[in-house]
């Protein structure tokens, strides 16, 4: 990653933070601040530099999502989607291809979507599904080939972004072999493709993670990868875009709660108090750490990606972001008194987005069995009781 990524990221944070309110208590999308990032070149941050992109590594991402978060979770939570999908498309080298039987149109096609996504055009992802979450072994909806491509049908809910992307990863069943899951581009706007405002939630109201409803073809250049059966095994491969990518935004909330009750405990004449300051410290130490965990995942996942250390910091961060985010936001309100819980408040509206971080997937609860089983001397893939993906 440039400088230059991680300065625009902070050049354009103090706009993001400047409409969070408005379309937290509205629910609306943040429009505005995608013309921003699209400004700003961030669309194009895991794009290689060859095809017009920053070409940024796991770390320039995580430090850039993390500045991002600190202007508007909700605004860098559907950043986050269109990273992974960029970060991954970009990740998929010429060796790992042909290790995988990528196909040389397959690698033509990567090309153009990234360039397309380093010229403006932004992603969604569209994977969880009612009673199936994100796990991949149990998704309901389905495709199979058809004259020129492929058909998709079913429905997705928690798709962030919804009504808004120019195109939604959306990971499906193969209908010939129930065990293949492939993923496929879907462009946005096609007849078929329908989404259904469902979205009004506790926290990250303004990421617009309505339902999607699909009955759709699409042209086969639309498979990832041009070889079906591929999305459990870049799971495997890169589970660090699955999970530990959410981190990033949560370290980003937990300090904009330490920034928001600072400058409320300075207007009032509260940050004398030592009771108070020992809460914003406490908040500190703790936010620091968090961030440390996300910095010493991130690096680990460019030198050593998919390795078994590595993976097991991809889900620390996960665990410790999503838990320190809620943690530090709640003592921060508590440290600035019932004022901060009015409507409005930056603390109020950091309080419920922080509430989600271990909700995301893989939850906190889940990346700590699977944490506890490694640290047991157990194989989180073969001892735990449900599968991961």
């Amino acid at each position: 990653m440039t400088v230059d990524a991680l300065a625009a990221a902070r050049r354009v944070a103090p706009r993001l933070a400047a409409r969070a309110a408005e379309h937290d208590r509205e629910g609306t999308f943040p429009v505005e601040d995608f013309a921003d990032l699209r400004s700003a070149g961030l669309l194009g941050l895991m794009v290689p530099p060859d095809l017009g992109g920053l070409g940024a590594t796991f770390a320039g991402y995580a430090a850039v999502a993390t500045e991002l978060a600190r202007g508007n979770g909700a605004t860098a939570l559907v950043f986050n989607m269109h990273a992974s999908v960029t970060g991954a498309l970009g990740a998929l080298t010429e060796e790992l291809a042909e290790a995988l039987g990528v196909p040389a149109e397959a690698l033509a096609a990567r090309d153009r979507l990234l360039a397309e996504a380093a010229a403006g055009a932004w992603y969604a992802v569209a994977m969880s599904e009612r009673g199936a979450g994100s796990r991949l072994s149990k998704l309901t909806t389905t495709y199979e080939p058809v004259d020129g491509g492929y058909h998709i049908k079913g429905a997705k809910t928690f798709c962030s972004g919804a009504g808004h992307a120019d195109a939604y990863l959306v990971a499906a069943r193969s209908i010939a072999d129930q065990s293949v899951v492939s993923q496929f581009l879907v462009p946005a706007g096609p007849d078929g493709l329908h989404v259904e405002p469902t979205w009004d939630s506790l926290g990250m109201r303004a990421t617009a993670s309505h339902d999607l409803h699909l009955d759709v073809t699409v042209p086969a250049d639309r498979l990832l990868g041009g070889v079906e059966g591929l999305a459990l095994v870049v799971a495997q491969l890169m589970p660090h875009w699955l999970v530990a990518s959410y981190a990033a935004v949560y370290v980003g909330v937990a300090r904009a709660a330490v920034d928001a009750a600072v400058e409320h405990l300075t207007a009032r004449g509260l940050a004398g108090l030592p009771a108070v300051r020992a809460r914003v410290g406490r908040a500190d130490a703790a936010t620091a750490a968090a961030t440390l965990a996300v910095t010493e995942a991130a690096r680990r996942v460019d030198e050593a990606p998919g390795d078994a250390e590595t993976n097991r910091w991809v889900w620390r961060a996960k665990l410790l972001a999503g838990t320190t985010a809620a943690e530090v936001a709640a003592s921060m309100v508590e440290a600035a008194g019932t004022s901060a819980t009015r409507r409005g408040h930056p603390l109020e509206r950091l309080y419920r987005d922080a509430r989600c971080g271990s909700l995301h997937p893989a939850t906190s609860d889940v990346c700590a069995d699977w944490l506890g089983i490694a640290a047991l001397g157990g194989d989180p893939d073969r001892d735990a009781s449900t599968p991961r993906w």
